[in-house]
This record gives structure tokens, sequence and C-alpha cells, in this order.
């Protein structure tokens, strides 16, 4: 049984991370996601039935020419020096906008001059480079009956340029999702004309933002005339969100989603006065129960925790592989979930980049430092990987500090307990970092500590 919480070095530790290893191990071998990692039945039964002919589509990428080097990747974005140690399982089943989806996704390795090359011709080349051909190989190994809805890929490629003796590079990501009968369709296309016709009705993204990709203009072309096949948000009654996390990427969950309006019937948002109903007689109104107190909710137990351990198992484990290349994740103490003062925490170990001196320096100093130049610019990335649906209340980060010179206490653990609606406020640039700590527990070696950041400087 683990216990409420975790102090010192370590922070957490649990069988997930023999289950981590065993994956990782696994995955030269396969190359293709697993059966038995997938949590939602429909998408698990379609992975097992189409296996062998995933495996087989994966030996047919590898086998593709493209002009510049392409890895096949779970995770888009990554540096080119990880992307050949990062998951390279890049073909999955998932949920899309409440339909089943076979993904594509992985880094390719071309660096566009956005001086030369606009948005939409870099997205055109990417398309016609990388996207084209692997849909063609996909094509002719599944069946064109296949029991999913349509085919996405989410393919991730850099711009680079000079500017002032400087050099800035970026990265960009082409999402294009088509219905079934398009994909094939786009595999037979030969013209232009046909592409562009299937890419007009079908979902584009560019760094997850809506887009009209043009095959032969300069400039894209504007969304609103477009007629979308694929629905431009979920149903209500969606089942897809409980998969949501299941790969954290930019297909499922956009960078910068369209703001979705309230149902008309949501009992939250207050109706406008001129839209009110008129006072109905006394009588009648009395008759209607008046409403109760919310219950606050039971406090929740070591037995909660693990429950939520074992249902986001593999999840947890892609968090993991991700958080090691992305997020500074250390690989003995991967994410899971702890009991913290009677609320469930998702608790992340992470070993900071900073470099700090002797022990006997201030802790109050490191641990502002750790906050502001090291932790505080990955809470957006990290939040964002995780699906609102997870019944959590906190999250909390541990980060590792190692002293220099080395002395017999040259390491010590600074944990960030944060509430996880005030986390999301600070993300989203509605509070500032101060007020956030101001909500939250800051430890250090297990001992808590008052932070002021201002004070510290």
């Amino acid at each position: 049984m683990k216990s409420e919480r975790s102090l010192g070095f370590h922070c957490k530790r649990g069988p997930l991370a023999l289950t981590f290893l065993l994956a990782v191990c696994a995955m030269p071998a396969a190359a293709q996601v697993s059966p038995n990692e997938i949590l939602n039945p429909d998408l698990k039964a379609l992975e097992q039935t189409y296996f062998q002919q995933l495996i087989g589509i994966n030996q047919s990428i590898a086998k593709i020419k493209f002009p510049f080097p392409f890895y096949p990747s779970r995770y888009v974005g990554l540096d080119p020096a990880k992307q050949a140690e990062a998951d390279s399982r890049g073909l999955e089943f998932v949920r899309f906008q409440d339909r089943v989806i076979l993904k594509v996704s992985g880094n390719y390795n071309a660096a566009y001059n956005p001086l030369r090359l606009t948005q939409n011709e870099r997205a055109a080349t990417t398309f016609r480079a990388v996207i084209v051909p692997i849909l063609q190989a996909v094509a002719a190994a599944l069946p064109e009956d296949i029991a999913c809805d349509g085919m996405g890929f989410e393919i991730a490629h850099h711009t680079r340029s000079d500017r002032n003796s400087y050099e800035f590079e970026g990265k960009e990501t082409l999402v294009v999702v088509f219905d079934r009968a398009d994909a094939w369709a786009m595999s037979r296309a030969s013209s232009d004309a046909t592409r562009q016709e299937i890419l007009n009705r079908s979902k584009v993204f560019v760094s997850g933002v809506d887009f009209g990709l043009s095959l032969t203009e300069r400039d894209p072309l504007n969304v609103q005339t477009l007629p979308r096949s694929i629905p431009a948000k979920p149903d209500a009654t969606s089942t897809a969100r409980s998969s949501t996390l299941t790969s954290h990427s930019v297909l499922l969950k956009p960078v910068n989603p369209a703001p979705v309006a309230a149902p008309s019937a949501a009992p939250s948002a207050p109706a406008p006065a001129s839209a009110r109903a008129e006072p109905r007689p006394a009588a009648e109104a009395s008759a209607e129960p008046a409403s109760l107190p919310v219950a606050d909710p039971p406090p929740a137990t070591e037995a909660d925790a693990d429950r939520l351990d074992e249902k986001y198992q593999s999840q947890l484990g892609a968090l993991a592989k991700e958080g090691a290349a992305k997020f500074h994740f250390v690989a003995y103490a991967p994410p899971t979930f702890v009991l913290f003062h009677e609320q469930i925490a998702l608790q992340m170990t992470l070993k900071n980049s900073l470099q700090f001196g002797a022990a006997k320096g201030s802790i109050y100093k490191r641990a502002a430092q750790s906050f502001d130049l090291f932790l505080a610019p990955l809470l957006k990335d990290i939040s964002e990987r995780i699906s609102p649906d997870v019944e959590f209340q906190l999250y909390d980060f541990c980060v590792l500090n190692r002293l220099s010179p080395p002395t017999k206490e040259s390491s010590e653990a600074i944990e960030f307990i944060c509430p996880r609606v005030a986390l999301k406020k600070f993300v989203d640039a509605e509070i500032t970092n101060q007020q956030l700590l101001d909500q939250s527990i800051v430890l250090v070696n297990g001992v808590r500590i008052a932070l002021n950041l201002q004070l510290v400087e």
C-alpha cells in the first residue's frame, strides 16, 4: 500500500515503473501500439483486428524515400536529436470529434525558410512529400470498408531563418483528417484539382488552427467558404472525451481550439433580463421544491488513488515517455496519483535543468528560481496533455535540484502542490505566478515554506 504522500528526493515510486520499462523494451520489436495498452473497447478491437496490417504499414513507411528524414512517432514536435529514441509507434486508432480515426503521426526533418515559403506553401510541401505517399501505403494495406470513420495525419516540420545575424528556428504541425471514403479517393487521385476538392471538405489544421490548405496558391483558402465534412465540435453526448488522454496530441486536442458555446440549457448560465419569464403567482411558485445546497465531496482515500493509477496505467506510461523527452521527467519515478490532505494529486517528478551553488545558499531563492525559470514555462504544455475528465484535484510537481560542489547534502526536492483550478487560471494568464503560489503548498525536503517571489529577488 502506498503512503499518503512521499518525502525526500524520489517523491514517488510504484509498480507502474516496471510496466513502463517493459513497454519501452518491447517497442523496438513491435513498432506498433499493443492492443493491451488501449482502454477503449472499440479502439482495442480495431487494434487487434488490424494489428498485423499496421505492422506491415510501419515497414512500408520505412521503405519510402522522403526528401528529408521522416520518423514515425507517437508524439510530434520533438527535437531531431531525440527523435530516434522516442516512441516510434506512429499508427494508432483514436477518437477525434466523436469519430474513430486511424491516426498517422511523425516528425519530418525538413527545415523550411519562412522568408521564402509562406505557411500555406510549407504545409502544401509537407502534404505532398509525406502525407500523400504514406496515405497510399496505408490504403494499399487496409480494406476500403475498414470499420472506422476516417484517417488522420499529424506531421511536424521545422522552420528556420537567419535574421539580423541570429538564427531562428520554430516548429509547425500539419493535421489533415479525411473521411474514410475520401482517404481512399485521395490515395487514387492523380491531379491537384481532385486532391484540392477532397481537401476542401476535409479537416485541416496548422499548429492547431483551422486552415484552408491550397495546393496551388501561395496563400491559404478562406476556411469559412469550404464545405467541411467532419463536424466542427464533438457531440455533447460523445464518449470520445473518455479517451482524450490516450494520445495527448494536437490531433486529439488542438493547441488553440475554438471556444465552444455552452448548450442553451446549461443551468449555470443565467438568462438575460429581457428573456426571463414573467413572475409566477406565489401559490404556483411555492409548489416548486427549494434547491438543496450541494454537499461537499467525500474525502479521497488511498484506494481512490490506486483506482486512478490502474484506470490510466497506459496513459501514465505514455505521459512518462513524453515527459522524459520534453519535460525533464526522471525515469525512476513516472507520473502517478497520490493522496495529499484527503485529495487526489497527480504527481510528476522533474530534474531541474538549472545549476545551483552550495546547499548553504538560500532555499527560498532556489525555490523561486526553480518555479519561475524552470517549472512555470513547462506548465502550459504539461497541463494540456491531461484530459479534463480525469478525476483529481491537485498537481504535485516534485522538482529535484542538484547542488554543487557535491557534498553529503548536495540534493534537495522542492514540491509545488497546486490546485488544479488555480493552475488552469495561471496557464490561461488569468492570475500571476505569485497568486498561484499563494493558493499552493511549497515543500522543501518535506518542510513547508512560505514563498514570496519578489522578496527573494
